[in-house]
């Protein structure tokens, strides 16, 4: 459906709306039930008898939330010719992987890139077509370490001190629709921006830092409440004792990001991670970049040259590190399962309900009276998700054929 047909389709059925009962396996205990939709939220959760499925192969669970998404399918979040149809096109793509809300991540960059695409991606947000699946947007940088290792893949010449004053132009350009900021603690003006932005309804994040345990408790004091993607934006070599990951794993306060393609985490860190937080304060991420999908070779991507490899690594050989990720956050649910052995309704959580809780997305995450009709309908086999259709408000927004 393209965006005229499908701007249409919601004005109409906003006009005409009818009942809407989609049948499946419920995903927290895998018995039949139907969801009866109206008006674009769910009003109720019935039992029914497996013999009511027209295929008993179907799940049903909250529609996939991400929160660290630098692009997808081509369109690059941060790129120099960033267009509402690009955004557009990278929400389709992502539909179809059973995300119905993310946020479009912009990294460490120019002021100018920063602020532009922000217009951009404002623009996006309000355009019925997305139907409020960009529920905000996440800045990654520009205030992070310039340390190699610790500053990742973010390119050095656009890293600078945390500046209230900059951040506000940045949140005028996004509409006041930034809603997630990462930053490391340990740079000039970190705290005092940490300060303002939680004051300002914003959800903190410490990330791409080689802060001391005495910074990131400051961090948590001053307000921030999130460890973006704990165990990377880290240093190959630390110290195996003052290093940024045990005090961000001790503190309560922290929840953190994992990125669990099978690639920027070991499984065993990704199993002390989950078991030293606790399984309900875990929030799968993606990370993935515009060059997810594309088959193995040398890309240019966000200003320096990146590897792709034969199983779908993403490397920044310059510096030695990952460059970001390929996968979307579905595989993520499948590892974390594989990796730590909780259940599909655990793993699942972590890319819906918690996600949702933790960046005060009340309206959406659970399958509950109330909420948001964001579903995603899906085979389970093997330990793979297969996404069949994906439902944002109560429209179909992707079906495979």
């Amino acid at each position: 459906m393209n965006r005229i047909a499908l701007v249409f389709f919601i004005l109409l059925s906003s006009l005409f709306s009818q009942d809407m009962n989609i049948r499946g396996r419920y995903y927290l205990d895998h018995q039949p039930i139907c969801i009866n939709i109206q008006q674009g939220h769910i009003v109720s959760l019935t039992r029914i008898d497996a013999s009511d499925l027209s295929d008993e192969t179907i799940y049903l669970a909250p529609g996939f939330i991400d929160v660290q998404i630098n692009g997808y399918a081509g369109v690059d979040f941060c790129g120099n010719s960033l267009s509402a149809a690009d955004v557009y096109r990278a929400a389709q793509a992502l539909w179809r992987e059973g995300v119905t809300t993310f946020f479009p991540t912009l990294i460490t960059n120019s002021a100018e890139r920063l602020s532009a695409n922000f217009q951009v991606l404002a623009q996006s947000a309000d355009d019925p077509a997305l139907m409020g699946s960009l529920a905000g947007f996440h800045l990654e940088g520009p205030f992070i370490s310039p340390i190699d290792g610790f500053r990742g893949a973010h390119l050095l010449e656009y890293v600078r001190p945390a500046d209230i004053e900059e951040f506000k132009t940045y949140q005028a350009a996004a509409r006041n629709k930034i809603r997630f900021l990462t930053l490391a603690p340990e740079v000039n003006g970190a705290l005092e921006l940490i300060r303002y932005a939680v004051q300002s309804g914003l959800i903190v994040g410490i990330g791409h830092t080689g802060a001391t345990a005495e910074q990131i408790r400051a961090a948590a004091d001053a307000g921030a409440t999130i460890s973006t993607h704990l165990g990377n934006g880290c240093a190959n070599m630390i110290h195996r004792h003052q290093n940024p990951l045990w005090p961000q794993l001790a503190d309560p306060r922290l929840r953190p990001t994992l990125i669990v393609d099978g690639h920027h985490l070991l499984s065993e860190e990704v199993v002390t991670f989950v078991q030293a937080k606790g399984r309900d304060n875990v929030i799968l991420i993606s990370d993935a970049l515009d060059l997810a999908g594309m088959p193995p070779g040398e890309y240019w991507s966000g200003g320096k040259k990146v590897v792709m490899t034969q199983d779908g690594m993403l490397k920044y050989p310059e510096q030695n590190v990952l460059a970001g990720a390929s996968a979307p956050i579905s595989a993520g649910i499948e590892h974390v399962m594989r990796f730590t052995q909780c259940s599909l309704a655990e793993a699942i959580h972590m890319a819906t309900r918690q996600p949702a809780q933790n960046f005060n997305l009340d309206d959406r995450g659970t399958l509950s009276p109330g909420k948001r009709a964001d579903i995603v309908m899906f085979t389970f086999d093997h330990n793979r998700i297969q996404v069949v259709q994906t439902i944002i408000i109560g429209q179909c927004v992707y079906k495979a054929e």
